[in-house]
């Protein structure tokens, strides 16, 4: 191929699909206390990152690839490739876009991009399939671009969490706030919005709340057999199984993707939250 797709591992695109449309992808790296983990799977797998969440009494915090990681990553695709094309998570969000960048500066002669996706998780990780399986096709640079473009208002994510402790726990919201929630019952249904994570809408108890995604996604979608779909879960696989089953039973999508909420996004969420993340063609 002409044109390589990089990542990062915010993205939480799954391991599978990543080998199917050759999609590389750079880590960030997890910080609990003194201990740093980068974020691939090999030194924390996700199930053991969320049961050292839910035993650790601070969050974890997360911190950017370096810009060695990105410029190993840049080298070996310039072996066989003519241009790099990077979506990364959003500037407001991490430091990853300044460390992708300065990798670029030191190769001065070489054709790499760098996109601000104003996303993180499977919003992001959906643009770096499209770009990926255009990059397959023999697409070329200017047309992945295009169409990444064109698809960045596209891709919507609806989150729910069963529980607001952890974002309380890592200053996402105030402990009042918080309280109040926790005492009306409420479950806030979340989105991303000019490249920060924002409300979308409260809800009334955990059941209402995953209906009302449904709810929320049939007055979006336009055309069903056109639909893209990831289900994605922080630590409730059972839940996330059964969310997914209720999707397909009510748009059956062309394509269905199930994966965790990684280590990243997890870091600032917590355990016990449900996503959905969707675009139509």
């Amino acid at each position: 191929m002409s044109v390589a797709i990089v990542t990062d591992s915010s993205s939480d695109v799954p391991k599978d699909i990543c080998k199917k449309y050759n999609i590389s992808v750079v880590p960030l790296y997890i910080i609990f206390g003194k201990d740093t983990y980068r974020d691939d799977g090999t030194q924390i797998t996700i199930d053991q990152f969320y049961e050292k969440i839910k035993a650790s009494t601070v969050m974890p915090t997360t911190s950017q690839p370096t810009t060695i990681d990105f410029l190993d990553t840049y080298k070996k695709l310039l072996e066989n490739h003519e241009s790099i094309i990077n979506i990364l998570i959003s500037k407001k969000m991490s430091g990853t876009i300044a460390s992708a960048e300065l990798a670029a500066k030191e190769l001065p002669d070489a054709d790499i991009t760098i996109i601000d996706s104003e996303k993180v998780h499977m919003p992001c990780g959906f643009l770096a399939i499209i770009a990926a399986k255009l990059a397959m096709e023999g697409a070329s640079k200017e047309e992945i671009l295009q169409t990444i473009n064109e698809y960045k208002e596209k891709v919507k994510v609806l989150f729910i969490p069963s529980t607001l402790e952890y974002l309380k726990r890592g200053g996402r919201i105030g402990r009042a706030k918080s309280l109040l929630a926790s005492l009306l019952e409420l479950k806030p249904i979340l989105t991303l919005h000019e490249g920060e994570v924002s409300p979308y809408k409260n809800t009334r108890r955990w059941e209402h709340g995953k209906q009302e995604i449904i709810n929320i996604m049939e007055n979006m979608v336009k055309n069903p057999s056109k639909l893209h779909v990831f289900v994605g879960d922080s630590d409730l696989k059972s839940e996330g199984d059964e969310f997914l089953i209720k999707i397909k039973e009510k748009f059956n999508p062309v394509e269905l993707i199930r994966g965790p909420i990684g280590c990243i996004v997890g870091s600032h969420l917590g355990p016990g939250a449900l996503d959905v993340t969707f675009y139509e063609d």
